[in-house]
């Protein structure tokens, strides 16, 4: 049993070297995504719902008059990265017929996709940066203890500054990772929020009818029309949704 002892000591004390090796690598990872999420903050810096509301719109008012052209230029404005200005290229070129609908469908599915695999490096970053500061602290204390034994105080505290070093190393990762996900996650369902809401307005059905617009003061009463003598209750007209699948919750990779 001692030899067998002697092997496990002997394996644990190799993965010293590895273990700081990769949770500076989780740690040059984390800074790379934090500026990765910078720039997309950036790009996402100019996003309204009117906006928004606007481009959907006009190209749909495009799509009408059979310029699918211009209904692609119309939603690029829409686009906050080059995944999302394919699902829309593809939504305003496809966008019509009935049989396009599970092609549409599709399209939303794999930008959710693509989603869920950027938010998967920071999910696994969560779980990852914890657990190398957990190796990182207990693989010190066997010569830490073994100096202390032996009267050895420089070797001691030499690896319990190792030890507490990765601690502090592996929970930075995981407590940034997490912020990193949970904002990321925000950002990628308003995202597939707009996608969603273009796909509503370019493939509802309205008899010819004029795309909606959003009222310039939700507050003001509207105006009888003149010589009318009364006003118009007939209530609203309502777009009807297409049939397009919503999108799937999240699986808990960490981030929850």
């Amino acid at each position: 049993m001692d030899r067998l002892y002697d092997l496990v000591f002997d394996a644990a004390d190799a993965l010293e070297g590895p273990v700081v090796v990769l949770a500076l690598l989780a740690l040059a990872a984390v800074v790379v995504e934090v500026g990765s999420l910078l720039i997309e903050l950036l790009r996402r810096r100019g996003r309204r719902l009117g906006g928004v509301a606007l481009a959907a719109a006009d190209a749909r008012l495009a799509l009408d008059a059979g310029d699918r052209d211009a209904a692609v230029e119309a939603l690029q404005p829409v686009s906050r990265s080059a995944d999302m200005l394919a699902v829309l290229t593809v939504l305003a070129r496809l966008a019509g017929p009935a049989s396009a609908e599970p092609l549409l469908a599709k399209e939303l599915a794999d930008f959710d996709f693509a989603a869920q695999r950027r938010l998967a490096r920071t999910r696994l970053l969560v779980r990852f940066g914890p657990a190398l500061g957990l190796m990182g602290t207990l693989i010190p204390l066997s010569p830490a203890l073994e100096g202390l034994a032996s009267g050895d105080v420089e070797t001691l505290a030499q690896n319990l500054r190792v030890a507490f070093s990765i601690t502090v190393l592996g929970l930075l990762v995981g407590a940034v990772a997490y912020a990193l996900t949970i904002t990321r996650e925000r950002l990628y369902d308003q995202d597939h929020s707009d996608l969603e809401y273009v796909a509503a307005i370019l493939t509802a059905d309205l008899d010819g009818s004029a795309p909606p617009q959003l009222p310039a003061d939700p507050e003001a009463e509207p105006e009888a029309a003149p010589g009318s003598g009364a006003e118009d209750d007939t209530p609203a007209r309502r777009i009807p949704r297409p049939r397009l699948p919503r999108r799937r919750p999240a699986a808990d990779g960490g981030a929850s």
